[in-house]
């Protein structure tokens, strides 16, 4: 049985793993290169982001928490796995679209995060339903963001 304690510090490093991928991604803001490209009307805020991803990288940090925690390390190696890729796929994307300016290629790296996700996803579902049905809004999101890329993308033909 795991203590309490355990459990406080073990959510602690999980979210805190997924939040601080959110904050390296973060580092790649916008600027003025992606406020002077054309977007479609359906594109939020700015301030929208930071809000929505906060709470994204929070429910993923609990959906591996509870494999963590129910399933152990040892059981769960190849979900671990994908949520680790996804992570770093998660982290990759601001640098290719907001440092490197490249729509185009940042598209096709998130149609590969989103696949990365699924599988994930799945994964999680399959061991613990919870874990996995944690990462349906991140799903949706991603799918909303990669609609997003490619309209930015083709909009400025970049």
């Amino acid at each position: 049985m795991i203590r309490t304690t355990d459990n406080i510090l073990a959510i602690i490093i999980w979210v805190g793993v997924c939040l601080a991928v959110g904050f390296i991604a973060g580092r790649f803001s916008p600027g003025t290169w992606y406020q002077n490209l054309i977007k479609p009307s359906w594109t939020p805020p700015g301030g929208v982001f930071p809000v929505v991803w906060t709470i994204l990288y929070v429910m993923m940090g609990m959906s591996g928490w509870i494999i963590w925690r129910e399933i152990g390390l040892a059981a769960a190696v190849i979900p671990i796995i994908f949520f680790a890729l996804q992570l770093a796929l998660n982290a990759l994307w601001p640098y290719i679209f907001f440092f490197l300016h490249r729509p185009g290629l940042a598209f096709a790296e998130i149609i590969v995060l989103w696949a990365v996700v699924l599988v994930t996803l799945i994964l999680f579902w399959m061991k613990r339903p919870l874990a996995g049905a944690l990462l349906l809004p991140y799903l949706v999101w991603l799918t909303f963001a990669a609609a997003l890329n490619f309209s930015i993308w083709r909009m400025n033909r970049i």
